[in-house]
């Protein structure tokens, strides 16, 4: 029974750790970004968020792209990177607001609360709806965008 789900499940499994290796990556870039431009350069709060999350998008989609997703479907690098970008930024609105209720309603201000607030509550749940969003409408599964052609899911299991 543990055999026939990780059959079923394996290609969902890779993709799972890719965006995962990927978005470690990306996350690191937006951590580092992040905490430059608000220590260095004094960028204003919510501006400095949202320039290290743009940052690490670009990391990520050239990730997410050519190795996480890239079994599936190519519908147009510009397609792709417009939806992967306006994905995005429905994720950096989470993470801004996530970070805006911390500090506005909550009233908690300073570097970590920063950080746990915009870097981890809000990266992890925009993470969550980033995943679902790619592999829904950016990266589609080639059954899906081009028809007539075999299934990701039916891909020789060798692929990693």
């Amino acid at each position: 029974m543990l055999r026939a789900l990780y059959q079923r499940f394996s290609h969902l499994l890779r993709e799972v750790a890719k965006f995962g290796t990927v978005g470690a990556v990306a996350y690191v870039v937006q951590l580092a970004t992040t905490n430059l431009f608000w220590s260095v350069l004094g960028t204003p709060l919510l501006a400095g968020q949202a320039l290290g999350t743009v940052c690490a998008t670009v990391v990520a989609f050239l990730g997410n792209r050519y190795w996480t997703f890239g079994h599936r479907a190519r519908t147009g690098l510009a397609r792709e990177y417009v939806l992967f970008f306006l994905m995005n930024g429905v994720g950096l609105l989470i993470q801004v607001g996530c970070l805006w209720f911390s500090d506005a309603v909550l009233g908690l201000d300073g570097p970590l609360a920063r950080n746990i607030a915009g870097n981890v509550v809000g990266v992890g749940l925009g993470s969550l709806f980033r995943f679902w969003s790619y592999r829904t409408w950016v990266f589609p599964a080639r059954d899906a965008a081009e028809p007539g052609t075999a299934p990701a899911a039916e891909a020789p299991a060798s692929r990693a």
